[in-house]
């Protein structure tokens, strides 16, 4: 590209970044094929890492579509320039929906025995808190009451018709908003943005109310017994600010190669206030979460946390704080802080790694019971599926016409962003 009024230039999706995505899948399958080689308890970490890996894919790519949303209903100028980037996020949602649905519904149908209790039982891998046969059921011997109280919602049919319905919407809706960018490209006008402004004021108000249910059912119900009415919006404050990050990254990244060249440093400042503004909510919402089982005097629900206070866990539950609030706080509050770009890179590098952190803390204790460090299972599946997302991402990015949306009706004022 000679110059940054030149916006023809389309994305080639080769080289180094193809093969790491291509060598990262390899790994993510090979690590995946070994855990359930070795058996026993490695076959439990291996699904707990693959619903682990596969909610965080499908968070940060709603994130894309969500980004989108709001500055189209903020009428937002300043991420014109670069909405290509979350507009291919949202394009791979579709597939990491069906990733997420194929690696639940084995879970749910893939038995093993277990002791509780002194009795040994038949569980599935995923969701044995309700979905274990009996728990509904006055009289049998699994009986549970309080499962029996949440049957309406903690059910096989509702449970799968609440994930296709949602994730299906949140998936149409990004595809809408990416394919009426298109069209504005070809055809000018208003019409298409005007088009986008309505289906981003739909999606917002569906999101608003439908994701925390989202979070509830796929997170939440692994234990079942406990529950929190703030745990959706923390999972939506979690979703956010790992897909800023991403998206942060994937605009240096693209910068660095050559491409975005329009974009300056302005546009990452206005991130990286995205990003430190979210980060400060994720960690409000954590500790009222984490302060309301003693404010409240809700006793019953200390076991959500006395369990990740124990030796396995400690460590890695403080440090979850350390990853998502301190490092933020320290590497980004100030308005020099978020103008230097290796600052900002390695910034979101920490947090991409603090929510894989913070998503294990919510998962695990309720289905791996016990920590027994990082191995093969977690750090393989997060490769491979860290490669198959730049594999997606990237190629549907190169799908694009061009890298910029040249008649969006505020491309100018994005491309002459200042703060």
């Amino acid at each position: 590209m000679k110059t940054h009024n030149s916006f023809e230039e389309r994305f080639e999706f080769n080289g180094t970044a193809k093969t790491l995505s291509l060598v990262f899948i390899v790994i993510g399958v090979l690590a995946i094929a070994l855990g359930f080689i070795f058996g026993g308890e490695h076959v439990q970490r291996t699904y707990s890492n693959l619903l682990l890996m596969s909610y965080y894919f499908v968070c940060v790519c709603t994130a894309g579509v969500f980004f989108c949303a709001y500055q189209y209903v903020a009428q937002a100028g300043w991420s014109a320039a670069f909405i290509r980037i979350p507009q291919a996020f949202a394009k791979v949602l579709p597939i990491a929906s069906l990733i997420l649905i194929v690696i639940v519904t084995f879970g749910l149908f893939t038995t093993h025995k277990v002791v509780e209790h002194g009795k040994e039982e038949v569980v599935p891998y995923l969701y044995a808190h309700w979905a274990t046969h009996g728990l509904t059921i006055p009289g049998s011997e699994n009986f549970d009451p309080i499962i029996f109280g949440k049957k309406a919602f903690l059910n096989i049919p509702f449970f799968y018709g609440m994930l296709v319905v949602l994730l299906g919407a949140y998936s149409y809706f990004g595809w809408a908003l990416a394919k009426c960018s298109e069209n504005e490209d070809s055809v000018g006008g208003m019409s298409n943005y005007d088009k986008s402004f309505k289906l981003s004021c739909i999606f917002l108000v569906i999101f608003g109310f439908t994701f925390p249910i989202f979070a509830f059912g796929v997170i939440m119900s692994l234990e079942a017994h406990w529950f929190s009415t703030m745990f959706g919006w923390y999972n939506l404050a979690a979703m956010h600010v790992s897909g800023l990050a991403i998206i942060a990254l994937v605009m240096i990244y693209l910068q660095k190669k050559g491409y975005f060249t329009w974009l300056h440093i302005d546009h990452l400042h206005s991130m990286g206030k995205l990003i430190f503004g979210f980060s400060i909510f994720w960690t409000y919402v954590w500790f009222a979460q984490f302060f309301l089982t003693w404010y409240a005097n809700i006793p019953e629900e200390s076991v959500y946390f006395y369990i990740r206070w124990e030796p396995e866990y400690k460590f890695w539950f403080w440090l979850n704080i350390a990853m998502n609030f301190l490092a933020p706080l320290l590497m980004l509050m100030s308005r020099d802080a978020k103008r230097v770009t290796n600052r900002m890179m390695w910034a979101c590098i920490i947090l991409v790694a603090g929510h894989w952190l913070d998503y294990y803390i919510m998962i695990m204790p309720g289905t791996v019971k016990e920590h027994r460090g990082f191995g093969v299972e977690e750090i393989g599946i997060f490769l491979g599926f860290a490669g198959l997302f730049t594999y997606l991402m990237l190629n549907a990015l190169s799908k694009f016409n061009s890298l910029v949306p040249k008649k969006h009706p505020f491309l100018e004022e994005s491309l002459h962003h200042h703060i």
